[in-house]
């Protein structure tokens, strides 16, 4: 799929049930996951932090929940369905004095070189229609010795647990979508996306050719999920 245009389309159309649908997506195990990121990003200074492609906010809350007082988040997503969602929620979860919300493109960031100490992307990349061009721009905005962190579905490496996970997430997740969501092809598209995406070692390697230092990558839950992290 991914053209920017019918991107923007399939998330404004999916909104609504995205939350939901994106917890049974991951087995309600991203939670978990979204922790171990804000871990590596909040390091209790008081920080400028962007939130990627964040969607409907749940990274973006869940960071500012943790950063210091002196902390500003900032949400970003191509889908202004999504951001409608972000504002809502953040008044809601009474984070909103701490969160702005930008429409805007992970591929041409809005924003002036250097300006934040991290910078975090969580289940969006795989959806940018140029990854690379996604990278650079988060290696340009971060500051000298800024931190990059992303989160990424994965496919498990184990022949057995690969199996599962191809049935689960091929025939019955786009079942369960259409249902819920109403777009059935929005939930044929997510599960391609995460196989179509480069292997851990290609992705470090993407990393590095954008500028980011000291890569790394950390597996999760036998490989459904992996974190990626990188420094300027």
């Amino acid at each position: 799929m991914p053209k920017k245009e019918n991107i923007k389309k399939m998330f404004d159309s999916i909104a609504p049930s995205y939350d939901s649908l994106n917890h049974v997506m991951s087995l309600g195990i991203d939670r978990l996951w979204r922790r171990a990121a804000v871990r590596e990003i909040v390091d209790g200074r008081d920080q400028q932090i962007l939130d990627i492609a964040c969607g409907t906010g749940d990274s973006t809350i869940a960071i500012a929940r943790k950063a210091s007082d002196g902390s500003r988040v900032v949400g970003t997503d191509i889908s202004d369905g999504m951001m409608a969602l972000v504002r809502r929620k953040a008044i809601d979860r009474g984070v909103d004095w701490k969160i702005e919300v930008e429409q805007g493109d992970g591929e041409a960031l809005r924003f002036g070189e250097g300006r934040f100490d991290a910078v975090t992307c969580q289940f969006g990349i795989r959806n940018f229609e140029h990854k690379e061009r996604g990278l650079s721009e988060m290696f340009r905005v971060l500051k000298p010795g800024g931190k990059a962190v992303i989160l990424e579905l994965s496919v498990p490496d184990n022949k057995r647990v690969r199996a599962v996970y191809d049935l689960y997430f091929l025939h019955v997740l786009p079942w369960i979508g259409g249902i819920v969501s109403g777009d059935k092809a929005a939930y044929r598209y997510l599960p391609a996306s995460v196989h179509n995406f480069p292997s851990p070692k290609d992705f470090c390697g993407m990393m590095e050719e954008a500028g980011f230092r000291n890569v790394r990558c950390k597996t999760f839950t036998m490989g459904l999920c992996r974190m990626f992290v990188g420094e300027r």
